[in-house]
């Protein structure tokens, strides 16, 4: 049932379609006399299937229709969850009965099963005329309209603020100036336009941005023009908007193209293209502008990574990351608004307007819709307490937050119907939560939002879901940890919104959302409690294909029994589970992901054994010692997660399915439960702990067969963690067969004494950390001639024999797909063409000598964004304001201007 994707446009349709189909097959013969009924629902249903996924379309649905298309979602789960049922009870009767009275039983059971069916289907087709025949009865007659470019754009009113009435422009108006400026006066050696490309999600400012430089800027060049793109772009009317402009009269439809480059050859033009949707239009609109010698400019703006990447990589051009405004300017543009010049915030609302202004998070588009909002209400704190307890709630049927809906709306409307489901997910996570991308991609997969692509698995397409939401800039990286990431606090506050009107998910106790008035409920969020403690009412889960709490503390659980239909069951950081509290797991026959990581829980019931549908299972942080025996009949379980202290039982190679295997303490298994580990020809994460002093030999050959083995099949990531040097013989030198599709190897715990030869076979490799005795030329050139290495994490030990403080990177290194470089233990000097595509860099910082890293020649990577400085000799006063001054000089000498990130 590959692709049976459940979606918010659709519910539960195309599974229960793929179960209906299944239901016609060989496996279920005692269905064979309802063929006729089940084709028939199944035609019916897909019918409704297309026009849902067409009104999905529709950004603004009458009540009549979403009325509808909430009543067809919510069947088509209770139908999923009684095919379910009836699939579940077939398969735990298919065993081939011994003896007639058995025989009685089974045909006496199945008859009894197919009149249930029967009875099912009938009421299915029952409950789809009444819906339908309603719907027909009282919609009226519309055309579905989709997103329109003639609607008014509450960014274009941006446009005509004037510019003392902005807060925080300045700084970034200057350096986008910066970036277009620096090659004046060198027309002879420019041939093309350069380009600078601002990127970043909506309501950031960067029309504004744009616009305030092409006011400035526009009357240095012999034509100039603004032109705003859109979702929907039409592109003849913007081909005749900047030959109009340029050219200052019409052309017909056919000259365009031609006419405008024609046109520009012998001109300096600066134009501004605004709001870029995809890479497709930039291709059509970059053939009309003329490549010539006269430093002619050109400013792009776009939410999307890639297409920013592709406007920089057409002509000589400049990423600008927009960046949220800071705390000092927030304040300003909030204050602004609300009070008159000589007035201040009252002493009363200063922290509430501070709290207020965290969850804004330098948004100024939200900052100006929340000031709005409060502009009619009394300055009263228990007033403005309200506004902040329900900014989400207030996103909905507000006028004063339209603006900010509009434009948040046209980010979601853009995506694909998958790409929605999974945004619309992160409402289960709590405000200013850590996301873990492992964690988030594994829920996506348990709740069927993802299918396999091509030859990828399903957690790989996930994870290419994941990277398109960040691409889009509706997910943010963690900075500190690239396995994480969060939801700004305005977009979460969207999806919230959004989740709620589609019956997605139901936060509890929140403000704004609550059990009220919601007929059954799919997926549940508890966040919020107190110690006293809570429970748990039946009625919330009987529906419920999701339970997540979050620190919740519950006095009570009802049996796990009544929640059949559960995919996902997550208690992560509730250190009150207990054993107990998971009695009759075993009865959840679709659970699939089981998150108990941080619980308190100290074993795991032998019923868990029944879980056949489990997935993913982690267990991170808890305090069990050892798996019980009967985990070795889940035949479908692709991911465990462990703690190093937690024993595996025997059996281990029993489960086929494994491609996910953290942690395994070496010293604390058998070498036969090790010698099994080479047997899950599946595997494509490992992770071994192996402190060399309880490790033996013995030990040690058998993991090098197993490394062996896991050359000839899936291994994708590695990681070995020990305490000092690894044994000589641990890593098979040369390693043969090579693990030619090894993607990420981390060693980066115990030392080397250099970089191995067979090292250069991982023309795969996309990640490496290592801990070198000593750096030598050599070591750098095979590093550097890995063709697919994006991230290098290098450690060299102070105090080794022969020490250096400082490392070398030429161009003839290599290093030409390099992104990330963390490098701890010597100061790096750049040569030109060292590391071209270096974008973050991260290094030790040694406050006693303020002339650290103003001496690498980082003007060297001319793709550098990010310096992160891990400081160590902390020191007082003026030597250490003179190191962060003389490194903030080093950050605003580069043409980049990277942020610098102190940790």
């Amino acid at each position: 049932m590959e692709g049976a994707l459940v979606s918010t446009a659709t519910g539960a349709l195309k599974p229960v379609l793929a179960k209906l189909a299944a239901l016609l097959g060989d496996k279920y013969t005692i269905f064979k006399g309802l063929h006729k009924e089940i084709k028939s629902l199944s035609t019916e249903l897909m019918a409704i299937h297309a026009f849902l996924l067409n009104m999905s379309e529709e950004e603004n649905p009458d009540a009549q229709d979403q009325a509808w298309m909430t009543e067809v979602r919510e069947l088509s789960y209770d139908m999923e969850d009684i095919i379910d049922e009836f699939m579940v009870h077939v398969d735990d009767e298919s065993a081939t009965p011994d003896g007639f009275i058995s025989k009685c039983k089974k045909s006496l059971a199945n008859m009894k099963t197919k009149r249930r069916i029967a009875k099912a289907i009938e009421d299915f087709k029952r409950q789809i005329n009444i819906v339908g025949e309603r719907h027909a009865r009282y919609r009226s007659e519309k055309t579905i309209c989709r997103t329109s470019n003639t609607i008014i754009d509450h960014r274009a009113l941006s446009i005509f603020e004037h510019a003392s009435n902005l807060v925080g422009i300045e700084g970034p108006k200057n350096e986008v100036i910066k970036l277009l400026s620096d090659d004046d006066g060198c027309e002879s050696k420019q041939q093309h336009p350069e380009v600078v490309s601002v990127v970043g999600f909506g309501g950031l400012g960067k029309t504004t941005l744009a616009y305030q430089v092409y006011q400035q800027l526009k009357g240095n060049f012999s034509c100039s023009v603004f032109v705003s793109v859109s979702r929907n772009p039409d592109m003849m009317r913007i081909l005749r908007t900047i030959l109009s402009e340029v050219a200052q009269r019409d052309y017909a439809v056919t000259e365009l193209i031609i006419k405008i480059s024609n046109f520009l050859s012998k001109k300096r033009y600066f134009v501004v293209i605004d709001d870029i949707w995809n890479v497709e239009i930039w291709n059509i609109i970059k053939g009309a502008f003329s490549m010539n010698s006269r430093c002619s400019k050109i400013i792009t703006t776009t939410r999307i990574s890639d297409v920013a990447r592709s406007c920089c990589s057409s002509f000589r051009g400049h990423l600008y990351n927009i960046r949220p405004l800071d705390t000092v300017h927030s304040r300003t543009l909030f204050h602004r608004r609300l009070f008159n010049p000589q007035e201040k915030c009252p002493s009363h609302l200063e922290e509430v307007s501070d709290q207020i202004l965290k969850k804004c998070d330098g948004l100024p588009l939200a900052i100006i819709a929340i000031s709005g909002l409060l502009a009619n209400k009394l300055r009263t704190k228990d007033q403005w307490e309200h506004v902040k307890n329900s900014i989400g709630c207030a996103l909905e049927g507000n006028p004063t937050v339209e603006g900010m809906i509009s434009i948040l709306s046209l980010s979601y409307f853009d995506l694909p119907p998958h790409l929605k489901t999974c945004l619309l997910y992160l409402s289960i996570f709590p405000e200013d939560y850590v996301i873990r991308k492992n964690d988030l991609i594994l829920r996506w997969i348990a709740e069927g939002f993802i299918h396999k692509e091509d030859s990828n698995t399903l957690y790989e397409s996930g994870e290419m879901c994941f990277n398109e939401l960040v691409n889009r800039n509706l997910l943010q990286l963690e900075k500190q940890n690239y396995n994480g990431c969060r939801v700004h606090d305005t977009v979460l506050d969207f999806i919230i919104s959004m989740s709620k009107k589609n019956n997605f998910v139901t936060l509890v106790t929140s403000p704004c959302l609550t059990i009220e008035g919601q007929n059954k409920i799919r997926r549940l969020s508890l966040q919020v409690g107190s110690e006293e403690g809570n429970s748990i009412q039946r009625t919330m889960l009987s529906h419920a294909r999701s339970l997540d709490v979050f620190w919740l503390h519950l006095q009570e659980i009802p049996s796990l029994v009544e929640f059949r239909h559960l995919r996902v069951l997550s208690f992560q950081g509730c250190r009150w589970l207990q054993s107990q509290h998971l009695a009759n797991i075993g009865k959840l026959f679709q659970l699939r992901f089981l998150n108990l990581r941080k619980t308190g829980l100290n074993e795991l019931p032998e019923e868990i054994g029944f879980l056949q549908n489990l997935q993913a299972l982690n267990l991170e942080g808890s305090n069990m010692h050892r798996l019980p025996p009967h985990i070795t009949r889940l035949g479908n379980l692709v991911h465990i997660f462990t703690d190093i202290r937690i024993q595996l039982p025997e059996g281990i190679a029993k489960m086929r399915s494994l491609e996910t295997l953290k942690w395994v303490d070496l010293p604390n298994h058998s070498s036969n439960i090790v010698k099994e580990l080479g047997q899950l020809k599946n595997l494509r994460e490992l992770k071994l702990f192996m402190p060399n002093d309880d490790i033996c030999d013995e030990h040690v050959k058998v993991i090098a067969s197993c490394l062996v083995e896991f050359g000839r099949h899936n291994l994708r990531r590695l990681y070995i963690v020990g305490y000092t040097e690894l044994p000589n013989s641990l890593l098979p030198d040369p390693w043969c067969p090579s693990p030619l599709k090894l993607e990420e190897l981390d060693i980066s715990d115990s030392p080397m004494v250099q970089v191995p030869s067979w090292m250069r076979s991982f023309v795969q490799l996309k990640r490496l950390g290592l801990i070198l005795k000593d750096v030598s030329d050599e070591d750098l050139t095979t590093l550097g001639r890995l063709p697919s290495l994006l991230h290098l994490h290098l450690n060299i030990p102070r105090g080794e024999p022969g020490y250096e403080d400082r490392l070398l990177i030429s161009g003839c290194h290599g290093f030409s797909c390099l992104r990330q470089f963390y490098l701890t233990g010597q100061q790096p000097i750049f040569t030109a063409g060292s590391m071209p595509r270096l974008e973050l860099l991260r290094v030790e910082m040694d406050e006693s000598k303020p002339e650290f890293l103003t001496n690498s020649s980082l003007e060297n990577l001319p793709c550098l964004t990010t310096v992160k400085c891990l400081l160590f000799n902390f020191q007082r006063g003026e030597v250490a304001q003179n190191g962060k001054t003389a490194m903030a000089r080093a950050m605003s000498s580069h043409p980049n201007h990277p942020s610098l990130v102190y940790e």
